[in-house]
């Protein structure tokens, strides 16, 4: 069986926390963290049965509840790394597409090992001035170990939206451990190959 280390990678390695406006008003990123995880999973919760019988649902419901909240082009240049530099804007494009589509299926197959663990989100602090936060999250199921996990966060300068990069389990970097692995291979089989790679992992 999946572990909850592993479930929890529906948050993605690039899981993007919308704040919707830059206005003073705007949700700020715990309310919007707090806000898309109880939505997705309480859809998920709702619609178990239909997942039992039908498990490509949970794909519809990554797409329509996930994905939109998914800064995947930035994860994905992240994950690039060193190699951002020396590639196209083809390149990227086809990069940033396969990894979206990638993690897509990678969080549906995730979820459907989601059952109804108990999630707390850290208080409210304030994040004045600030372009990265780090917010905590447990995650609590009966008989086994509590799970924190850390939300890093950051500011798009442009838009007012927080958006979530990379999530930390257990002391590891999940983008850091996605770039560890991808990086050797762009250096040897370069950034086209790999981008095929992931686009027929996804299918």
């Amino acid at each position: 069986m999946l572990r909850l280390t592993n479930i929890l990678m529906i948050f993605v390695l690039s899981f993007s926390l919308s704040a919707f406006s830059s206005e003073p008003s705007a949700p700020s990123p715990y309310a919007v963290l707090e806000n898309v995880g109880n939505k997705l999973f309480n859809r998920i919760a709702a619609s178990r049965q239909e997942i039992n019988k039908f498990p490509s649902l949970m794909q519809d419901i990554v797409e329509e509840e996930l994905m939109p909240s998914i800064d995947y082009q930035y994860a994905s240049y992240r994950i690039l790394g060193k190699h951002l530099r020396k590639t196209s804007a083809a390149q990227r494009e086809q990069f940033v597409s396969s990894m979206r589509n990638y993690l897509s299926r990678t969080y549906a197959t995730a979820l459907t090992k989601y059952k109804n663990q108990q999630v707390i989100f850290e208080p409210e602090k304030s994040v004045a001035n600030k372009k990265i936060v780090g917010i905590k999250m447990q995650i609590v199921e009966l008989n086994n170990p509590t799970i924190d996990v850390i939300f890093k966060m950051r500011k798009n300068k442009k838009t007012g939206e927080w958006k979530a990069f990379d999530m930390v389990v257990e002391g590891i970097s999940l983008l850091s451990s996605k770039e560890a692995e991808l990086s050797t291979r762009i250096a040897k089989q370069g950034i086209e190959q790999v981008s095929v790679e992931l686009a027929s992992i996804a299918k």
